[in-house]
């Protein structure tokens, strides 16, 4: 699965001013909810907190991949916010978080749930990708630059 496909330009908000780590999950929840009709943002912000209470998403090196599941959900998606600022996401390294990607899956989609996030853990760890993804100033740009990521990944697969 590409990543790109699972995130349109409408779903990431780039270079936002973040206070907390509750904002920026209500911010997640609210660009998830403009794509999920059948659910709001409420039920969203509580699927991604839910995970965030049994231990942080908060990956290091400024990153977060805030993730739920939602009973009823079809087909995974996700959204992307960067900071200008990071936020205190108790990361493993205690750093602040400015690149959240947040992922929603169906309930009983495990072993894709699981593909889906040890490719961003992947596209995550790519330093050089995370410095472009702070430079990239609207949607369009953050959304070219993880469609070009996704070709090169498929190149070498």
């Amino acid at each position: 699965m590409q990543i790109s496909e699972l995130l349109l330009p409408e779903r990431i908000a780039c270079q936002r001013q973040g206070s907390s780590k509750k904002r920026a999950l209500e911010e997640l929840a609210r660009l998830l909810a403009g794509a999920l009709p059948d659910f709001n943002d409420g039920e969203i912000f509580e699927s991604l907190i839910s995970r965030e209470r049994l231990g942080s998403t908060g990956l290091g090196r400024g990153v977060a991949l805030p993730h739920g599941r939602l009973k009823g959900l079809k087909a995974p998606v996700a959204a992307l916010l960067t900071l200008q600022q990071g936020v205190d996401f108790d990361a493993i390294d205690g750093q602040p978080v400015d690149l959240l990607f947040a992922l929603l899956v169906p309930d009983e989609s495990t072993d894709e749930h699981l593909q889906i996030l040890a490719r961003l853990a992947e596209m995550f760890s790519d330093v050089d990708f995370c410095r472009q993804l702070r430079n990239c100033r609207d949607s369009a740009q953050c959304h070219e630059l993880i469609s070009r990521w996704d070709s090169r990944q498929q190149l070498t697969a």
